[in-house]
């Protein structure tokens, strides 16, 4: 069986510059996790004493926080600040962009509209920007149940399909005088999307690794199996299955944003183990 990485993966601008913001502040500890995947986190803590906390009430005067990519709310940052904590702020600038927009366009009396998951920290990050209406939806036949007026601005959480955030957009442009669009959706999403969605169609078998509360893996995965159904979402070489590849000529593979390479390289050495088996 033959073994094909998509064109493609893995880690992104974002998150490479939050792993080496963490690994320059030995002893200190995040808030929240800096990505989505466990393994990571466990090497930042074992190699440089990074720890994690998740509780604001554990960050005293003078220790360090490093703030997650995925950033956090606005009022929690002040706290820090106001706590005289030495804040580092990790958070990647594709998503600090969106929490600008909010700030910004909310200011100038525009109610803000959020495609996104209400329930991922990134949303409830950039949600806490808007000064005025915000409302986050995850459909379009969400938005016929809004009080919107007639000045919209609305955005993208960052790891979304483009293909979706289109359908927002239109039904937003259907119904108000005047919308501002603002695409956030980040680059290397739409590079991955476009390298699994082409390998996929190929394959017969697909991979795609990363944390299992990663959204943009998620987004991977779905895309993977749309167009090879034996497609797999796991987050390390532990979840193979022999029988995943069984009468299989080509095994293709994609990685979320939060997946590093040690990860990658340890599931293809297994899947090649499993596959000559």
């Amino acid at each position: 069986m033959k073994i094909e990485l998509a064109e493609s993966y893995g880690f992104c601008f974002g998150v490479k510059r939050a792993i080496k913001i963490a690994e320059d502040n030995r002893n200190s500890a995040t808030y929240g996790p800096l990505i989505h995947n466990a393994n990571e986190i466990d090497r930042l803590k074992n190699d440089f004493n990074v720890a994690l906390s998740e509780n604001l009430d554990t960050f005293r005067a003078g220790d360090t926080a490093v703030i997650r990519t995925h950033g956090i709310p606005k009022q929690e940052l002040t706290v820090l600040n106001e706590r005289n904590v030495n804040v580092v702020d990790a958070t990647c600038p594709y998503v600090t962009k969106p929490q600008q927009i909010c700030e910004e366009m909310s200011a100038q009396g525009y109610d803000i509209v959020i495609f996104g998951d209400e329930t991922h920290p990134e949303i409830k990050g950039v949600k806490s920007y808007a000064v005025g209406n915000v409302f986050v939806v995850n459909s379009p036949d969400e938005i016929d149940a809004l009080r919107l007026r007639e000045k919209v601005a609305v955005v993208a959480q960052t790891t979304r399909k483009i293909e979706d955030y289109q359908l927002i957009v239109g039904k937003l442009m259907a119904t108000h005088k005047e919308v501002r669009v603002f695409n956030t959706i980040c680059n290397a999403t739409f590079d991955n999307q476009d390298a699994v969605r082409k390998l996929a169609k190929k394959a017969d078998v697909m991979i795609v690794i990363g944390g299992k509360n990663s959204s943009n893996t998620k987004q991977l995965h779905a895309i993977a199996k749309e167009f090879c159904p034996d497609s797999y979402h796991i987050e390390s070489q532990d979840d193979l299955q022999s029988d995943w590849f069984a009468g299989k000529e080509l095994c293709g593979i994609s990685a979320g944003a939060s997946t590093p390479d040690w990860i990658i390289d340890d599931v293809v050495k297994k899947i090649n183990l499993l596959a000559n088996a």
